[in-house]
């Protein structure tokens, strides 16, 4: 207890971490406002791309732009990410500017893996906060003996 008399609760952890903890602890994001920023803006291309015709400027510009939005996001994301990352945005052929099909699905590819990481994310966060309040509710259960007062023996004085 605290000097107002309020108790405050204390997490306590069994030392073992769970699947998801330790799958937590190795995929994580060091700059989570420099992903969203990227991938809402990669998905705004790709609106872009979707809607209008591109010349070669623009392809070779929008490729630019695709290989500096990867880059950006490896470094905002641990090992393992970055990894998987590198596997699926894969670059673009050496000298030649990409086709306007190229360019789509690569963006959309991008999006897709982004979309995944942030629903990855939401799920993570979720499991926490039930298993932060299964714990809570378990910590607020009175012992056995004290649950009805009516059923203790003796006399109070």
């Amino acid at each position: 207890m605290t000097e107002s008399g309020v108790e405050h609760p204390e997490i306590v952890s069994d030392g073992e971490k769970s699947e998801d903890e330790l799958d937590s602890a190795e995929e994580s994001i060091t700059e989570p406002g420099k992903v969203l920023r990227i991938g809402s803006m990669v998905k705004q291309l790709l609106e872009e791309v979707r809607q209008a015709p591109l010349d070669e400027a623009s392809r070779e510009r929008l490729a630019e732009i695709y290989e500096r939005s990867v880059i950006e996001l490896s470094e905002a994301l641990s090992p393992d990410l970055q990894e998987e990352l590198r596997m699926i945005a894969l670059p673009f052929n050496g000298d030649d500017i990409p086709s306007e099909a190229e360019l789509r699905v690569a963006q959309a590819q991008l999006v897709g893996w982004l979309e995944g990481l942030f629903h990855g994310i939401q799920a993570a966060l979720f499991a926490q906060q039930v298993a932060a309040k299964q714990q809570f509710e378990q910590m607020r259960q009175l012992p056995s003996n004290a649950a009805n007062p009516a059923e203790r023996n003796g006399t109070y004085l």
